[in-house]
């Protein structure tokens, strides 16, 4: 069995203020993909850093206080960081780790796609990021190993993964362009989105995101941007994907995902 959890923490310290390493050692997980840490290695405690039971591995945002990824692995692996791209490396948005199991070569990925909401300049980084990436998802599905891709996306890819679509169709995150690239990316190259695998008419218990206006969390009017896509064969022994609610430790909610691998 192995368990992945990807969480988007919106700043590591305030989700570890709201208990999220509370949580965390009760979910048995085998890595935890983290995106948005918002810090640098060298301020945080070793108790962020390295949780009881797993060896921590950051890529943070030049910028302080922005962006930042990280993997909680269990196992040893080897850790790669950044696409290989100036622009977006200085972002911290992108960490693997690769290791085996079960026999079989495994990457896991812990990807923060940029949003577009902020401004236009912002949509356009974020059109040139997915550009720079499909053929690096193309690579990684060519590669012969099982590979899973924990991201916030910031795409909701269908009607059904938001609650007020018809009128965000303007909005970033929902563009047809960004909603034309996830199913590229799914139909074109073979990737997996494992929690549609397991429930394809879900609707808003899959919310992953609420925005902080109105009353958006306690309406459930949410976006499903958080997704695990994984190669086919990994995909297939996916059992079971939830998304944690009962408690909150930031805007985003925690997806976790048993495969029996």
């Amino acid at each position: 069995m192995l368990r992945v959890i990807t969480a988007n923490l919106n700043g590591i310290r305030s989700a570890a203020s709201k208990g999220f390493f509370d949580w965390l050692p009760a979910q048995d997980a085998d890595v935890v993909c983290l995106q948005e840490v918002k810090a640098q290695e060298a301020d945080l405690t070793q108790d962020l850093l390295h949780p009881a039971g797993y060896s921590g591995h950051f890529f943070c945002a030049e910028k302080r206080g922005y962006s930042g990824v990280a993997l909680y692995c269990r196992q040893p692996g080897v850790i790669s960081r950044g696409i290989g791209d100036a622009e977006f490396d200085a972002e911290g948005r992108y960490i693997q780790t690769d290791f085996s199991h079960a026999g079989k070569d495994v990457s896991i990925i812990s990807l923060y796609v940029p949003s577009g909401s902020s401004s236009e300049e912002r949509q356009q980084a974020k059109f040139r990021f997915l550009d720079l990436f499909y053929p690096r998802l193309a690579a990684l599905h060519a590669s012969g190993r099982e590979v899973i891709v924990c991201a916030d996306w910031n795409i909701a890819h269908q009607e059904i993964d938001l609650k007020n679509w018809k009128s965000n169709q303007k909005n970033s995150g929902f563009l047809p362009e960004e909603r034309a690239w996830m199913s590229r990316v799914q139909d074109e190259l073979g990737w997996v989105d494992v929690y549609r695998r397991l429930h394809p008419e879900t609707t808003g218990e899959s919310y992953t995101w609420w925005s902080n206006r109105g009353q958006a969390w306690a309406n459930n009017v949410g976006w499903r941007l958080d997704y695990q896509l994984a190669t086919p064969a990994l995909a297939a022994t996916a059992r079971a994907a939830a998304v944690f609610k009962a408690q909150r430790f930031s805007d985003h909610a925690p997806l976790s995902i048993d495969y029996a691998f």
